[in-house]
C-alpha cells in the first residue's frame, strides 16, 4: 500500500512522454522518467542476478527504486535530512530506495555498485531489524558492495598516526560531520565489518548473524561467533587498522613532502650549479690568460737578453 501511494505521488507531469515508467524484475520494481529508462534496465537486471549478501539468507521483501532524473527531484524525494553529498538513500521501513540517475556526477560512484551498497542496507534490516549501530550498517553495506576502494583513503590518513584510532561508537558520529570525514568513517567501518568476517575463514558473518539475530546483542554475538568480547574486538580492528595503513600514511606524507622540497628546491640548485660552473669557465680561463701573459712576458726577455 505505501509503494502504491508512493508511486501514484511520484510526479504530476504536464506532458504525456513525460510520465514515469515501471519496471518489474523478480522482487525489485523501478520507477524512472524517460530518461533513466536505460539505466533501470540494467540496475535490476544487475540486482536480480546477484540477489543475495554475505552472511545473509535470501531477501524476501520487495524493493521500490526511485530514480531521480535531476538534483532537484532527488532532495525533494529524500527529504531534508539526507547529506549534501549522498547520491542515493535506503528507506529500510518502506524497503524503498531513492537514487540519482544519469544526471550524478562521476563523485557518485557506479550506480551497479552504488544500488548493491543501498540494497544491502535494507537486506540486513530485513534480518536484523534495528539492532545495528550505524558503523556496522554502513560498514555492511560497503563490505557487501566491494568498495575495496575506501581502503585506499585509510592510506593517506594522518589521523591514524598523529590522532590515534576512533572507537566503534565514535565512528557514529563521523557519520554525521562533513563529506571528508564521513568517508575516512566508512572506510575505517568497511575496515571493521572485514575484520570480523575475516575471524571465520569458513562461515564468514553467517554465525555471527545468526547469534545476533537469536540474542538481540552485539556483544553477545560476538562472543558466541568469535570467542572474543566486543571490547577485545575493537581493541584488535583498531590496533590491527592502525599497523596496516598507518605506517602507509606516514610514508605518503614524507614522500610528498620530499617531493614538494625537490619542486621547491630544485630551481634554486640548479641554480646554483649554473653559478658555479660560470665561475669555474671564468677561473679557468683566467688561469689561461695569465699563463699566455706569463709566456709572453718570458719570450720578450729571452729577445731583451740577446
Amino acid at each position: 500500500m505505501a509503494s502504491a501511494c508512493l508511486l501514484a505521488g511520484l510526479a504530476s507531469p504536464t506532458r504525456a512522454q513525460d510520465a514515469p515508467g515501471r519496471l518489474d524484475r523478480g522482487r525489485f520494481t523501478a520507477v524512472f522518467f524517460p530518461s533513466e529508462q536505460r539505466l533501470a534496465h540494467s540496475l535490476l537486471e544487475s540486482a536480480a542476478a546477484r540477489d543475495t549478501f554475505p552472511g545473509l539468507p535470501r531477501p524476501q521483501a520487495r524493493v521500490l527504486l526511485m530514480l531521480a532524473p535531476d538534483e532537484r527531484r532527488f532532495r525533494e524525494w529524500v527529504g531534508p535530512s539526507a547529506p549534501e553529498w549522498g547520491s542515493a538513500i535506503a528507506f529500510p521501513h518502506s524497503s524503498r530506495i531513492v537514487m540519482q540517475g544519469r544526471s550524478a556526477g562521476s563523485s557518485a560512484g557506479d550506480p551497479v555498485g552504488v544500488l548493491r551498497h543501498e540494497l544491502a542496507h535494507l537486506a540486513l534490516h530485513e534480518f536484523l531489524g534495528d539492532l545495528t549501530p550505524r558503523w556496522f550498517d554502513e560498514g555492511f553495506a560497503s563490505f557487501a558492495a566491494g568498495e575495496w576502494g575506501r581502503e585506499e583513503l585509510l592510506a593517506a590518513n594522518l589521523g591514524l598516526i598523529f590522532r590515534g584510532m576512533p572507537s566503534l561508537v565514535e565512528l557514529d558520529q563521523g557519520f554525521q560531520a562533513g563529506a571528508g570525514r564521513a568517508g575516512a568513517s566508512y572506510a575505517l567501518a568497511h575496515r571493521a565489518v572485514a575484520e570480523l568476517a575475516e575471524l571465520d575463514q569458513r562461515r564468514g558473518l553467517a554465525l555471527f548473524f545468526a547469534y545476533w539475530r537469536s540474542t538481540r546483542s552485539l556483544d553477545r554475538a560476538v562472543r558466541s561467533a568469535y570467542g572474543l568480547t566486543l571490547t577485545s574486538f575493537e581493541r584488535r580492528w583498531q590496533e590491527r587498522t592502525r599497523f596496516r595503513y598507518g605506517g602507509l600514511a606516514l610514508f605518503a606524507d614524507v614522500t610528498l613532502a620530499s617531493l614538494s622540497g625537490l619542486v621547491l628546491l630544485g630551481p634554486l640548485y640548479w641554480s646554483r650549479r649554473r653559478r658555479l660552473k660560470e665561475r669555474m669557465a671564468e677561473m679557468v680561463a683566467a688561469d689561461a690568460e695569465a699563463e699566455r701573459a706569463a709566456q709572453e712576458a718570458g719570450r720578450t726577455s729571452t729577445l731583451d737578453e740577446m
